[in-house]
């Protein structure tokens, strides 16, 4: 398989592969663009073609062709491989002994099942009816891959098990169940359900959401267990076909049910995405913060959707993104305006709220008694305020919220809980960086990465000669600098730079190595003063001389 990946890195420009997602101009030795992963105005996003690598200032992160596509279409290293392969032509050869995989061989069943859906959604019959009367048009219904699962107990399991699927692989899969006290007899989890496909980032089905066509079903809607390649936590409906809508329209808008994105897309909201039967994750943040760093949601106006919606808005702003919502009609859903009156639902985006003004107008709306109103403030709206990274977006709502009770704002800011962390769950993590480095360190490090960066060059030579002669060793090989710091020389020293390009950066840092041997000199000197030890002193004094002499030559 190395040989593989070495062979797509040779066909493969970095350029070419990260092109399609960010629009690159030429900037020296490399090229720059806006960051994929945030938003932004100016560019900090950097991509170098001789060491096919690229790295995001903004964002903290670097990587290669495969992690930017890993990243970019949410998949794994195999993931990124096919898709690679696929983009350079490569084949991908397994060696003797080395099969596909677990995770392949599923997501074969998977596409077969999704085949096989589709293929029993036939036009005229009742499950497309019932589609139509939904207000989806036949288009629709085409381009999402909408099926049917056969009113039939092994249907699905006979045509897999004929293709060559085993009953563990069927079952990995959550395509089968084992019928309950009747080990060894299976049969399919879909039968009579109008089929939506799930897929993952990379368009790849990975599960099913199954809506009865029969009333007497008690389950109106069944999902796919969790398996090997779907996990609730990670999957966001509709994603594959939303990104990049989202990255253009600048904000997500979320709802919960696949009737309602489905029905979104169609009237043209193609920045929607859907929940499957859970709340918004840690990995499903990191997801949306790729292409949006603003969210929208439109969640049922019920109780259950309210609870949902501060729930979710909570988790969201803890991860530092923007969260307004849309004001629906009590006892309509998104898909309901959608099919009905669809300028409506563009009327109601065009002004959604910001969540905590979202709250307070519902709150104030259900609680005519002013006490009840300010403790229904304080236990859902102030958390919200808490969890929000801005410290001026903060205080800008918490006079809004005292404006909105007729408070003072210091009132309001006293009342804020005092533990507003996010649970460990859903908190971001916090990159280490995205910190400043200065000092002697960070500074070495930028020589070194200089010297690796121009191979062969007058400054790649002056600069190894003066760092030895300044930390006093020939030869100081350490750890590669990061991407990050690679980079970083490259914007500072430009496409050729002379000689003496790095002159201002090695005075910097012999005037910190030098500060930073002084400090060490004179602490030991103390040291050796208080133990009386005149050898030890005099070899302190011999250093603090040393260094204080080269200080007072630099400057």
């Amino acid at each position: 398989m190395a040989d593989t990946v070495e062979r797509i890195k040779e066909k493969l420009n970095i350029v070419d592969v990260v092109a399609p997602y960010v629009k690159l101009t030429k900037s020296g030795r490399n090229y720059k663009g806006l960051s994929p992963f945030n938003k932004e105005k100016t560019p900090s996003f950097y991509v170098n073609p001789e060491r096919g690598t690229y790295y995001c200032f903004s964002s903290g992160q670097g990587g290669d062709a495969f992690t930017f596509i890993e990243k970019m279409e949410g998949v794994d290293f195999k993931g990124a491989l096919k898709l690679l392969a696929e983009k350079a032509g490569v084949p991908l050869e397994y060696s003797k002994g080395e099969d596909r995989g677990k995770a392949d061989r599923l997501r074969d069943a998977m596409a077969r099942a999704d085949a096989f859906y589709q293929k029993h959604l036939e036009e005229g019959g009742a499950a497309y009816e019932y589609a139509l009367s939904r207000g989806l048009t036949k288009e629709t219904v085409r381009a999402w891959g909408l099926g049917l699962a056969p009113d039939s107990w092994r249907a699905l399991l006979e045509d897999l098990s004929a293709a060559g699927f085993t009953i563990p692989e069927l079952l990995a899969c959550g395509l089968i169940k084992e019928a309950d006290g009747k080990p060894g007899t299976y049969y399919d989890r879909f039968r009579n359900r109008l089929m939506f496909p799930i897929r993952d980032s990379a368009g790849r089905t990975v599960a099913f959401t199954g809506r009865a066509l029969s009333s007497e079903d008690p389950a109106k809607y069944l999902n796919s267990p969790e398996t090997e390649l779907f996990r609730k936590s990670h999957i966001l409906f509709g994603m594959d076909r939303a990104k990049d809508a989202i990255r253009t329209r600048g904000f997500v808008l979320l709802v919960e049910g696949q009737f309602d994105l489905v029905l979104l897309h169609q009237i043209g909201f193609a920045n929607t995405v859907a929940l499957s039967g859970t709340a918004l994750s840690r990995e499903h943040l990191e997801l949306l913060k790729r292409y949006a760093d603003n969210l929208m949601l439109a969640l049922d106006a019920d109780r259950a959707g309210l609870v949902a919606s501060a729930k979710n808005a909570h988790a969201a702003l803890g991860a530092g993104m923007r969260v307004k919502a849309v004001r629906l009609p009590l006892g309509k859903d998104p898909a309901d305006l959608a099919s009905e009156t669809p300028q409506d639902f563009v009327r109601r985006v065009s002004e959604a709220e910001p969540i905590v003004e979202f709250f307070l107008s519902v709150l104030s709306g259900a609680e005519a008694d002013r006490h009840r109103l300010i403790v229904s403030v304080e236990r859902v709206v102030l958390p919200l305020i808490v969890a929000m990274k801005s410290p001026l977006e903060r205080e800008h709502f918490v006079t809004v919220v005292a404006r909105n009770l007729g408070l003072s704002a210091d009132a309001v800011r006293s009342s804020l809980p005092k533990s507003g962390r996010l649970p460990e769950e859903v908190a971001p993590p916090v990159s280490g960086a995205a910190k400043a480095s200065t000092g002697e360190s960070s500074r070495r490090e930028l020589i070194r990465a200089a010297i690796l960066a121009y191979p062969d060059t007058l400054l790649a030579k002056r600069l190894q000669s003066e760092y030895s002669r300044i930390i006093g060793i020939s030869s100081d090989e350490g750890d590669i600098p990061p991407e990050r710091t690679l980079f970083e020389a490259g914007l500072l020293f430009g496409e050729s730079p002379d000689e003496q390009a790095g002159d201002d950066l090695l005075r910097a840092f012999e005037r910190s190595v030098l500060t930073e041997r002084l400090v060490d000199a004179t602490s030991e000197l103390r040291r050796f003063e208080s133990a009386k030890d005149n050898d030890g002193i005099a070899r302190s004094l011999a250093i603090c001389k040393e260094a204080s002499d080269r200080l007072a030559a630099l400057t």
